[in-house]
């Protein structure tokens, strides 16, 4: 990943000598394990450690060197680590196979990074929660197909991403659970050079669950299912970016990234204040979700093991993560200094000459004894006049006006039908509901 969409949080949990320091406590704590069963001296797991405790600095260069001669990436770890232990490391990695290092390892990668997205979410809930309570009755024109609609409040507009994001949390959750699972079985999985009771020591220690059945590798279903949950936050990220993007138009203006002093728009029109974050979290939720294909198709190796799936993997792994927990982490800034204005907001709401009240009439007019065929087709006709007057016309003046409208109801009954409290008699219930 690119420094620049890198935080060093996350990209420390992709660096070689983390990977490294994963898997020498896999390779140790089965020592201990296999010590304990007598299949290796005591002194061997002893040596291991003793070695590790001094605190040794892990050379990416040589082990990088040997494996630019082995061609394997295990065996250069082991011949290195063998080299800094001496004859007693001999015994490490008895009866297994070097996926079960690979796969173990990425299980930890993969639940160290679930952890700080999960501490992403939290802080990105708590900003949205915060702006939600702050506008909770800021009130504001609801959009369908683009067009105005009726009215609902900013800060509803903002408990929809909140609900939006807090199921997204759940299901980084599970995904989190179903990813971190732990596989010492040995060559094809079938445990023969090697006792569960390994696996099972190994996974304890590392804090993940023992994978049922490996064959030689622990099944990317899983994966799939964690970087899909990725591309799913990321799809929400870019929702809540786009609702900003718009609200940013000239024509909108309603709500408006933060503009700090010394900023500049363009590099040819000094006026410009563009939606560069917004714009810029689209472009990464793309990214992440171009992740999730990949994850798909790792699902299909031949028989008990291939590696198709592993170049894949050291692509997406450190990409994915990195990428949405720099995204996570904009959004929360973005929605923490997000502009508001609900002074634009009022204008808006008023810019058409009442249309938004429309249905509100044609529910009374329906009460009040005529057809809804008919009742639609009065208020449109007077609404028809307001839309091509571009707002100019009252929608209430004219429906006072309309005999048909005044034959069933009174001006005073239709001045009560474009009150504009009346769409928010339920916000407590919507706040109650997602909030808690």
């Amino acid at each position: 990943m690119i420094p620049r969409y890198s935080r060093p949080d996350m990209v420390k949990i992709w660096e070689p000598e983390n990977r490294f320091r994963i898997w020498f406590e896999i390779e140790a704590h089965a020592t201990d394990a296999l010590a304990e069963r007598g299949v290796v001296p005591a002194s061997a797991a002893q040596a291991l450690w003793t070695w590790w405790n001094t605190n040794p600095t892990i050379d990416v260069a040589a082990i990088d060197a040997i494996e630019a001669v082995t061609k394997h990436d295990v065996i250069a770890f082991l011949t290195w680590v063998a080299e800094q232990v001496g004859d007693e490391a001999r015994f490490m990695h008895q009866g297994m196979t070097s996926s079960d290092v690979l796969d173990t390892c990425l299980a930890v990668q993969l639940t160290q990074a679930t952890d700080l997205l999960l501490a992403d979410m939290d802080a990105l809930l708590a900003a949205i929660k915060t702006r939600a309570m702050e506008h909770k009755f800021t009130p504001t024109i609801g959009r369908s197909h683009g067009i105005h609609a009726e009215p609902v409040t900013f800060g509803m507009k903002l408990a929809q991403a909140y609900a939006e994001f807090a199921r997204s949390r759940e299901r980084l959750v599970a995904a989190r659970a179903e990813i971190a699972t732990c596989a010492i079985s040995g060559a094809v999985g079938t445990f023969a050079n090697i006792d569960p009771e390994v696996e099972a020591h190994v996974a304890a220690k590392l804090g993940l669950a023992v994978e049922p059945v490996s064959t030689q590798v622990i099944p990317r279903d899983r994966h799939a299912m964690y970087f899909a949950t990725l591309g799913v936050i990321a799809s929400s990220i870019e929702r809540l970016a786009t609702e900003v993007r718009h609200l940013q138009r000239t024509e909108v203006l309603e709500a408006e990234e933060y503009f700090s002093p010394g900023q500049k728009g363009s590099s040819a029109m000094p006026h410009k204040r563009n939606p560069v974050l917004t714009e810029n979290l689209t472009g990464l939720a793309r990214m992440v979700r171009g992740y999730v294909t990949p994850a798909l198709e790792n699902v299909a190796l031949w028989h008990e093991r291939d590696i198709s799936h592993s170049s894949v993997e050291r692509y997406i792994g450190p990409d994915a993560t990195i990428t949405l927990d720099f995204a996570l982490g904009r959004l929360t800034g973005v929605i923490d200094k997000l502009l508001i204005y609900p002074e634009r907001m009022q204008k808006n709401l008023d810019r058409m000459g009442g249309l938004v009240h429309s249905q509100r009439v044609l529910l009374a007019l329906t009460q009040a004894g005529i057809s809804r065929e008919d009742s639609y087709r009065i208020v449109q006709r007077n609404a028809m006049k307001v839309w091509e007057s571009d707002g100019a016309e009252s929608l209430m003046e004219l429906l006072k006006a309309d005999p048909d409208v005044a034959a069933k109801m009174t001006a005073s009954e239709i001045e009560d039908r474009f009150n504009l409290d009346y769409h928010f008699k339920h916000i407590d219930t919507i706040f109650d509901r997602v909030f808690g």
